[in-house]
């Protein structure tokens, strides 16, 4: 990272405030003289300030979502630093190898490629995870899932509690398909003491998984394998079974952001015709490999929630959680003892 050294004066700082039509004419008409100029030689110079402005203009006029995100971390990505060193240095000149990158990295992103995998790194709980084409990229509201658990077991996240106790008993933690190995990660970071494994259909996201778990220090706490869902695992041997698996139906795809459709990996996303093919195999599997009295937690959207609530009658305690936009997103249940 670029360290944030003294800032320009402070009437010369960079404002974050909203970007007018008027103000993109004229960004557009600088963007367009950088691009057209084949060699660098031929630009006096270009300021962080006026090629990120100019670069917004242009994720904006590409209908790209959040067009000032993408700008600012396809930015970081580029010239290493953090958010902070962008708004305290606006008069610094880019290199053109600079110039040349971000360009590279803004034309990936107009072509509908996740800002995630131009720059593969997305945070998860307040973790950073490399991702690739390989796995889906890591979402917000995924991090349900781990507040699910921790309530259950009865511990808030490590980084809401202070001074608690172990508890005595190990817990066995299963994370299936686990893709980048975010959620078995996260689990190993706040419950120490428990024994995590994690599971994928997919050698390739296992890599990712293993390179994840090793960049935080927890390769030796999760036991990763290589399986379709819970094949090969114990009868009554796991106290939760987790899981994010496919759960859109291919019938709603065009309902789909064009970028999850065309870049993310297809089999993560997509479960079968309704969406509930994945599911409706994995409760059995996670009957049986639940510990009577256990926990089965999934992720879910609103469009199968009274489904599953369905295929789990039998269970104890169903219930389904929704999100912070109000959407149905997990669904928990207990085997009957």
């Amino acid at each position: 990272m670029v360290s944030c050294a003294k800032p320009v004066h402070e009437n010369t700082v960079w404002s974050s405030s909203a970007i007018d039509e008027t103000a993109c004419v004229y960004y557009r008409r600088l963007n367009n003289q950088v691009l057209s100029n084949v060699k660098y030689a031929e630009i006096v110079s270009v300021l962080l300030r006026d090629f990120l402005t100019s670069t917004i203009c242009r994720l904006r006029d590409a209908s790209v979502p959040s067009p000032r995100l993408n700008a600012e971390l396809l930015l970081m990505f580029t010239i290493n630093c953090d958010r902070a060193y962008l708004h305290a240095h606006p008069e610094r000149e880019l290199t053109k190898e600079e110039v040349n990158g971000y360009n590279d990295a803004l034309a990936e992103r107009v072509r509908g490629v996740p800002t995630q995998y131009i720059t593969g790194h997305q945070e998860f709980w307040g973790m950073d995870f490399v991702v690739s084409p390989a796995v889906l990229i890591p979402r917000p509201e995924t991090e349900h899932l781990i507040e699910t658990v921790l309530a259950y077991v009865g511990r808030a996240p490590l980084r809401l509690r202070s001074g608690q106790a172990s508890p005595a008993k190990t817990l066995r933690i299963v994370d299936v398909g686990t893709g980048s190995g975010c959620i078995a990660i996260a689990l190993a970071k706040e419950l120490p003491n428990a024994e995590i494994h994690a599971t994928d259909i997919s050698a390739s996201a296992l890599e990712v998984a293993h390179a994840n778990a090793a960049r935080h220090q927890l390769e030796n706490r999760i036991k990763f394998r290589h399986t379709d869902l819970l094949q090969g695992f114990e009868s009554d041997s796991f106290d939760f079974v987790v899981s994010n698996p496919p759960y859109v139906g291919e019938s709603e795809e065009d309902e789909v952001q064009m970028e999850v459709r065309k870049f993310e990996p297809r089999n993560a996303v997509f479960a079968g015709p309704t969406g509930l093919e994945v599911i409706e195999r994995l409760i059995p599997q996670a009957q049986a490999a639940l510990k009577p009295g256990a926990w089965l937690i999934i992720e879910i959207s609103g469009t199968i929630a009274e489904e599953v609530k369905s295929l789990l009658s039998g269970w104890a305690d169903v219930q389904i959680a929704n999100d912070l936009q109000g959407i149905p997103r997990v669904v928990s249940a207990r085997k009957p003892r």
